[in-house]
């Protein structure tokens, strides 16, 4: 039992150790545009506001300018939130009713057991009554 423990308590700590090792860099989410590093790409993006389509245009030589059109990202990721906002109250409706049936079930399952017992001592009961008529007709004989 102690060697299980040891060994748990080591692959925790791997684990804890490997999945910092992994956040180290803290960006665990990058914005859709953002450029923080140059990573020597001839691609630049820029984001605009106003242009709903990508339109790609070349200047100075080798670099080329893509812009993006972000109202339509904005907006396709706020139907996504709402989306997520549907489904997450969807689910809370539905563990609601899960744990009502849930709950149903236990007070049935638990009415059942004792209907079971009911059941038994009754027929007990009734084989006494049988065994006690056999012994009196014995007697009478």
């Amino acid at each position: 039992m102690v060697k299980v423990s040891k060994i748990l308590a080591i692959s925790m700590f791997m684990t804890l150790a490997c999945s910092s090792c992994a956040f180290a860099d803290g960006n665990a989410f990058t914005p859709l545009n953002f450029d923080n590093a140059n990573y020597n790409s001839s691609n630049i993006r820029t984001s605009s506001t106003t242009s709903s389509s990508v339109i790609s245009t070349q200047s100075q030589g080798t670099q080329q300018v893509e812009v993006t059109g972000s109202s339509n990202m904005q907006s396709a990721i706020l139907k996504l939130d709402n989306a997520q906002v549907d489904v997450r109250n969807e689910l809370l409706n539905l563990k609601a009713k899960y744990s009502d049936i849930d709950s149903q079930y236990k007070l049935i399952k638990n009415e059942r057991k004792e209907l079971g017992k009911q059941v038994k001592a009754t027929e007990k009961r009734i084989k006494q009554i049988e065994k006690a008529k056999e012994k009196i007709r014995k007697n009478m004989i």
